[in-house]
């Protein structure tokens, strides 16, 4: 008890010292550290090509510097709540922020490619642990009436960096290699972990206690469920490039690896203990609802953050900073679109604006395949700003849709785990890309590894880029379902 009093009054004290303002400097606090971790999950993308030269890889292999980060970040996700309630918000944050700074400088100085890898997943992991937490701290620390406003001011300032990291990205790739983004997120770090010793307190906002000493993460279930994404993954890259039986033995892996994940978080909950995974939230029609928009919504997102700077490179003969310079307009009115959407957020049904923006984004992947080799570099930049419009919709209304209805009790769980679901959808959007490009390049009698464009290839990836739109029409099917399910009276913040 004297613990658990001494963090409410660590955090009444913070509240006293800073007012009002307190939960906007804690809220930007997390926001640095997120946007490193968002930057550091696709600014890279900008880099494969080249550092696929330097090394002598495949595009299978290449790939595995986006996914083998998207594997780690997915399962560290549903780490986050225990992270939080043993050892505290600010030993988690802060600790997350050291693996991050650290995996950005190995995978910078690193000359074998094994090691830039292994900095790849300590990197995932991190941003994996970090990325739930704005979303916890939104539904603890702001009223209701105010957390579509918070939602939109975060993920305004989150998308800035994406936005701009790419533009920087190409410049640096161009003249000084691929190594340069790697370094890319460390004054990010520094400035998070400076803000977190002032802001962060080790209790939630909510008041709720850290260092529940007698808590156990539940390591089955973390080997279960990162089973199941390896072979997910993999059995989707041995589609095109292995032997089918290989193929299908690792999406069987992946098949009972996750519904062996399923039972066991149902028989630990059974058995009194605390799963990494709470089932009961599916018991929440819009929750459940929210989860199937968010895996869709993921695997389209992450698949086209991976096709766009391929396409443009590979496909149309651009430079790298050229790729960073058509996606930066872009990137700015996203962020515009946020802020003013994540106000709408607080007053618009949720169903209306997740739907809109799927609708964009739709939209957006379809009029790429008016582009062509001979077309004005303005058309790009606009059909790129049709699509981060759709973001701004979907970013700031997607999670505050979901997670409204449920008791404050699983927010934590809530967020770690509606990211978990996007992030797998978002790690498998990455490798159904490769697979759907690399089929289609090969029906039109194209390849990447020639060095020339062609009207075939622009073809493979316009086939490409409608598999995505048809994707995010799915999503909006489920989008549309959240109307039938109003949420509960939220309870006010702590």
């Amino acid at each position: 008890m004297t613990e658990l009093a001494g963090q409410v009054s660590h955090v009444e004290q913070l509240r006293e010292r800073y007012g009002e303002r307190y939960r906007w400097l804690l809220l930007l606090s997390v926001m640095i550290g997120t946007m490193a971790s968002i930057m550091s999950s696709t600014i890279v993308n900008v880099a494969i090509p080249g550092m696929s030269h330097y090394f002598t890889l495949s595009q299978g292999r290449a790939q595995w510097v986006s996914s083998g980060f998207m594997v780690a970040m997915t399962v560290s996700m549903l780490t986050t709540p225990w992270l939080l309630s043993r050892y505290g918000y600010r030993r988690t944050y802060s600790g997350c922020m050291w693996l991050l700074m650290v995996g950005g400088l190995v995978g910078g100085l690193s000359n074998e490619f094994s090691l830039v890898l292994a900095a790849r997943v300590a990197e995932g992991l991190a941003a994996g642990v970090v990325q739930p937490i704005p979303a916890i701290i939104i539904m603890r620390a702001f009223e209701p009436h105010e957390q579509g406003r918070a939602s939109g001011v975060f993920g305004m300032g989150v998308v800035l960096a994406p936005a701009i990291g790419p533009s920087i990205g190409g410049v640096l790739v161009d003249m000084a290699g691929w190594r340069s983004i790697f370094f890319m997120v460390i004054p990010f770090c520094l400035a998070s972990l400076w803000m977190a010793r002032k802001f962060v307190p080790n209790s939630s906002p909510g008041g709720v206690a850290a260092n529940r000493a007698g808590a156990r993460l539940d390591w089955r279930g973390m080997l279960l469920g990162t089973t199941g994404t390896l072979c997910l993954l993999n059995g989707l890259i041995e589609i095109r490039s292995g032997p089918p039986a290989l193929a299908g033995g690792l999406l069987a892996g992946a098949a009972l690896s996750f519904g062996a994940f399923l039972w066991w978080q149902r028989h630990t909950a059974r058995q009194g203990r605390e799963p990494l995974m709470n089932l009961s939230l599916f018991n929440y029609r819009q929750f459940a609802m929210g989860s199937i928009v968010a895996f869709i919504y993921g695997t389209a997102l992450f698949g086209s953050t991976y096709l766009l700077p391929v396409y443009m490179q590979l496909g149309l003969g651009l430079s790298a900073s050229s790729v960073g310079t058509i996606l930066l307009p872009a990137g700015f009115v996203l962020a515009g679109a946020i802020a003013v959407v994540g106000r709408l957020a607080d007053r618009q049904p949720t169903y209306l604006l997740v739907t809109t923006g799927l609708a964009l984004l739709a939209v957006s992947f379809t009029l790429m395949i008016t582009v062509t080799l001979h077309s004005a570099i303005w058309l790009l930049v606009a059909w790129a700003i049709v699509g981060r419009i759709g973001l701004g919709f979907i970013l700031p209304s997607l999670n505050l849709g979901s997670m409204r209805g449920l008791d404050k009790a699983l927010l934590s769980q809530g967020a770690s785990t509606i990211n978990f679901v996007r992030m797998l959808g978002g790690a498998t959007g990455v490798s159904l890309c490769a697979i759907v490009l690399e089929w289609r390049l090969a029906a039109h009698g194209d390849s990447l590894t020639v060095a020339a464009t062609s009207p075939a290839r622009l073809a493979a990836f316009n086939e490409s880029f409608l598999m995505l739109a048809a994707l995010c029409a799915l999503a909006m099917v489920a989008a549309w379902q959240l109307r039938q399910a109003g949420p509960k009276a939220t309870e006010p913040a702590g």
